[in-house]
């Protein structure tokens, strides 16, 4: 399996999911709960990950944090 980074990250959007959950008043737990609801695995542990820019994200990954977060997707692209 090839690995990918920019700038030694694995994603750009890991830093707005951390702070638009937390404007939320929501746990990385309830937040892979609630986007679970949407048919896409993410745990806890998984979610540290990306907001740790430790985790890629995937296109489908992405569609789900932002209809939980109520935003859209290019507003967790911009660094």
């Amino acid at each position: 399996m090839k690995f990918y980074s920019y700038k030694e990250k694995k994603n750009i959007c890991g830093t707005q999911i951390r702070e638009y959950r937390k404007k939320l008043g929501i746990t990385q737990a309830e937040l892979g709960a609630r986007v679970q609801v949407y048919g896409v695995m993410l745990d806890q542990k998984a979610v540290s990950r990306i907001e740790l820019l430790d985790r890629i994200v995937s296109d489908y990954e992405l569609w789900a944090l932002s209809q939980v977060l109520k935003l859209k997707m290019e507003d967790l692209l911009e660094p």
